[in-house]
C-alpha cells in the first residue's frame, strides 16, 4: 500500500499569520522596560513559540537579563515575579492581537491546494486559548480556518513536548506518526515534531526565526538576505528539522519529496 502524507500541523504565529511573529515580541519588550530592564529584540524572539509564561520564564534565566534583574532589584526574582510580568505581558497583547492575524503571503493558496489534494490541517501555537481565540476568528474573516486548533493551555505542558501533536492525532484521526508533517518557525516548533515524532519542517521567510518583516525581505540586500536565511536554516536543521523551505508556498513541493521517500525506503 503507497504511504502518503494525510495531515499538516501548522504554527500560526510567524508560520500561517503575522508575518514575522511581531505580535508578541514589542510587548516582551515594553513589559520588561516597564520594570527599568531593557531587552533587546534579538533575546525576545530566542524563546519564542514557547507558552506565553515559560517564554518569560526563560528571558529571566538568560545572563545578562538575570545580571539586571539582580543589579535592579538586589534579589532573584520569584514566580511572583514571573506571574505579574506575565498578567501584564496578556493585558497589553490582548489589546493589540487581533491585528496580527493576516493570513501570510501564499498561505491561503496553500490551504486550497492541501485541501484539493485530500489532506487535513492542524495547528499549534504557543498562544493560550484566550489569545487563539482573538486570533482565530479574524484568520477565519480572513479565510484562513484548519480543521483543528490546539493551544499550551489545554494540553499537560507546550513545546518542546509533543503534547497538541498527539491531540491533532486524535482529532484528525490520523494514526500513524509518519503521515503527519509539522511545520514552524521557531528553533521549537522543530523540538515539537520531533518529540513527536513526525515529519518536521522549518519555514524561513515570515518567521521568527529569522525575524524580518515582509518589507525588509523584499528591499533587503539578495546577499545579506542569504546570508541571513542560511544561518536561520542551520538552527532550525540543528533543532531537529528534516527539511527546510523559504516560504509556505514550497511545502507542496516537500510533500511530493517526502511521499516518494516514504515509498522508496523503510520509514519506521
Amino acid at each position: 500500500m503507497r504511504k502518503e502524507i494525510k495531515a499538516v500541523i501548522f504554527d500560526w504565529a510567524g508560520t500561517t499569520v503575522d508575518y514575522g511573529c511581531f505580535a508578541p515580541l514589542d510587548v516582551f519588550v515594553q513589559v520588561f522596560k516597564e520594570i527599568g530592564i531593557e531587552i533587546t529584540y534579538e533575546e525576545a524572539r530566542k524563546p519564542m513559540g514557547m507558552l506565553k509564561i515559560d517564554h518569560i520564564k526563560a528571558l529571566l534565566k538568560m545572563e545578562r537579563i538575570h545580571s539586571l534583574w539582580l543589579e535592579k532589584f538586589n534579589r532573584d526574582y520569584t514566580m511572583e515575579d514571573i506571574n505579574s510580568l506575565y498578567e501584564r505581558f496578556e493585558k497589553v497583547l490582548f489589546a493589540s492581537l487581533e491585528n496580527f492575524s493576516e493570513p501570510v503571503p501564499g498561505m491561503l493558496d496553500l490551504q486550497k491546494e492541501l485541501r484539493e489534494r485530500g489532506l487535513k490541517i492542524g495547528s499549534t501555537t504557543g498562544y493560550t486559548k484566550e489569545m487563539l481565540d482573538i486570533v482565530a476568528p479574524k484568520a477565519k474573516a480572513f479565510g484562513y480556518c484548519p480543521d483543528f486548533r490546539i493551544t499550551s493551555t489545554e494540553v499537560p505542558a507546550g513545546r518542546p513536548y509533543p503534547y497538541m501533536i498527539y491531540q491533532n492525532m486524535i482529532t484528525l484521526a490520523i494514526p500513524n506518526r509518519n503521515s503527519i508533517i509539522k511545520i514552524g518557525d521557531t528553533t521549537v516548533d522543530m523540538k515539537e515534531g520531533k518529540n513527536a515524532g513526525v515529519w518536521t519542517v522549518g519555514i524561513l521567510k515570515g518567521g521568527s526565526e529569522l525575524g524580518l518583516s515582509q518589507k525588509e525581505v523584499e528591499t533587503m540586500d539578495h546577499a545579506q538576505l542569504k546570508k541571513l536565511m542560511d544561518a536561520t536554516a542551520k538552527r532550525l536543521y540543528s533543532a531537529g528539522a528534516d527539511y527546510v523551505v523559504e516560504q509556505v508556498g514550497d511545502l507542496p513541493h516537500i510533500i511530493d519529496v517526502i511521499n516518494a521517500r516514504m515509498n522508496s525506503e523503510e520509514v519506521i
